[in-house]
């Protein structure tokens, strides 16, 4: 089993005596991320705990430079083992889905009951003759890294749009894409570009090891992770999976259709 580096990491906690749910925030944003859907879930008499991956947020970069998924995953595990949590539900947006997946291929589900993939990379992004029906090529994914590389700010003023828009609409509001922006605008620089390349790992073997009851929830108009490279696929490799589909949802579901998205993991958590 992989050793966890030893990072800190910031993490919120409202605390409570609901079934924990652990919320896992996408790239390149922080567990601030998650604003609209705490109060939803502590409404549900739910306790919530966000978290910022290593490197993004108010978390600290990781001193070895790993952001491969085991390691990932291994900060997953000391923040559930630290918390002492136990039947827990955990929720990967984006390529917190692959923290999700990969906490279930290492660890197991002792302490899980139930896991939910929104707008998530699993189970397997990368586009090549082993996975042609991938969505990411490597070379594509350099570019991303070039691209961040050498201007930041516009870089991520174009995907931060594209994260929020479906059919070229803009499905949030200015002061929201701006406030994602500034949650962008906190990550370290090296660890935004490792992660890109984590977006290209394998999760095949850590989504046959579910078993617990799982939510796929994705939009229809996804740019950035599309629902038949990865929701799609995730719920028919998972036996007895629910698939939610948000019309007219972009990447950013959990922001731009909050009611839709809020509703499904309410009731989904509440089983």
């Amino acid at each position: 089993m992989p050793d966890a580096t030893n990072v800190t990491l910031h993490h919120e906690d409202t605390g409570g005596d609901g079934r924990p749910v652990v919320l896992i925030h996408g790239w390149p944003l922080s567990g601030a991320s998650w604003k609209d859907t705490v109060p939803a879930l502590t409404d549900a008499g739910l306790r919530v705990i966000t978290y910022d991956r290593r490197g993004f947020g108010q978390s600290d970069p990781a001193p070895d430079d790993r952001y491969d998924y085991d390691s990932l995953a291994a900060d997953l595990a000391d923040l559930m083992e630290r918390l002492d949590l136990r039947d827990a539900s955990l929720v990967g947006f984006s390529m917190g889905g692959g923290e999700v997946a990969r906490y279930v291929g290492n660890y197991g589900t002792d302490r899980v009951h139930s896991v939910a993939f929104a707008a998530a990379i699993p189970p397997w992004l990368e586009k090549s003759d082993a996975n042609p029906d991938g969505g990411l090529p490597p070379e594509q994914a350099a570019a991303l890294q070039d691209g961040l590389s050498a201007d930041r700010v516009g870089f991520l003023e174009g995907f931060t749009t594209n994260f929020f828009s479906a059919h070229g609409d803009l499905k949030v509001t200015e002061e929201q894409l701006a406030e994602a922006r500034e949650q962008a605008a906190q990550a370290d620089l090296d660890a935004a570009l490792a992660c890109i390349h984590s977006w290209l790992t394998d999760f095949t073997d850590d989504i046959a090891a579910i078993t617990v009851p799982t939510l796929v929830i994705h939009g229809d108009a996804d740019a950035i992770v599309p629902l038949e490279v990865s929701g799609q696929r995730t719920h028919e490799q998972v036996r007895g999976s629910e698939l939610v589909v948000i019309k007219d949802g972009p990447h950013g579901i959990n922001t731009s259709h909050v009611e839709e998205f809020n509703a499904a993991l309410v009731e989904f958590l509440g089983r």
